[in-house]
């Protein structure tokens, strides 16, 4: 496939008098072999005032960054031909670039998730999820997190306790309004923790969280216990990469977990 580069510019509505992008304005880059959905997509940003440089491989967006190309955040494809985007993703911490990158991909097996986020991404999106969340998500990650909901708040939208905040619309936490890279899976599970703080859950609760109620663990009790176990285990290994005093989730032994109540005042 041959590669190449192509950009947009913001809309009328985004650029200030002067002809200069909007402070709120994000640049964009696209990285994804499929010409449709890098097409569409680029459309969607645009009409959202982002400016977008979209590349269909891997060595193309290298370049552009090497080449003093600049932007907020990175939207990355997994599998694609040449260089898949681990390689891309591997390839940009290596040259000491620190855009942040987001995987937009059609696969969904927690260990490609993991993969990306052990290797430096922000974040792992499937490429079915709405729009609206991808756009929120980059958002967040670009322009950072600011919460306004106060302390023990829980709305629709946000869940808030301590130093803790989750997003539930877009599905990522941060602690002491640092991000925490939480995959979907383990968001749930804080969130149970939460909306139940100061109060035991037990290990079928969380298992059932992850799985959907009634799924068949594989080994009996012994089974989704030690499944649960070792998502707690990943839970709080990423919350202390953040916060090495991290110790709100508390074990309750034989039975499964609680999340320490917020006794601030």
């Amino acid at each position: 496939m041959q590669l190449s580069a192509a950009t947009t510019k913001p809309s009328a509505n985004a650029l200030n008098s002067d002809g200069a992008a909007a402070p709120d304005g994000l640049k964009v880059v696209i990285v994804d072999d499929d010409d449709l959905f890098r097409e569409s997509l680029r459309l969607n940003l645009s009409d959202h005032n982002l400016s977008v440089v979209e590349f269909s491989g891997g060595q193309t967006a290298l370049n552009f960054f090497e080449s003093d190309g600049e932007a907020d955040v990175i939207l990355l494809d997994w599998k694609m031909p040449g260089m898949d985007g681990l390689e891309v993703l591997r390839n940009l911490r290596d040259k000491g670039i620190e855009v942040p990158v987001i995987f937009l991909t059609v696969l969904s097996d927690e260990i490609y998730e993991e993969a990306a986020l052990e290797k430096g991404a922000v974040d792992f999106i499937e490429k079915s999820r709405s729009f609206s969340i991808i756009l929120r998500r980059m958002r967040n990650i670009a322009e950072g997190f600011r919460p306004t909901s106060t302390t023990g708040a829980d709305s629709d939208d946000l869940i808030s306790i301590g130093n803790l905040e989750l997003d539930t619309k877009s599905s990522r936490g941060f602690w002491k309004k640092r991000p925490v890279p939480l995959t979907l899976r383990e968001f749930k599970i804080v969130a149970l923790l939460v909306r139940r703080a100061g109060q035991d859950v037990t290990y079928r609760e969380i298992y059932d969280v992850v799985h959907g109620e009634g799924f068949v663990a594989g080994y009996g009790v012994d089974g989704y216990r030690a499944n649960v176990r070792t998502f707690i285990k990943r839970v709080r290994q990423k919350f202390r990469e953040v916060d090495n005093d991290f110790e709100e989730i508390e074990n309750y032994p034989g039975f499964g977990y609680r999340w320490r109540p917020d006794t601030r005042g």
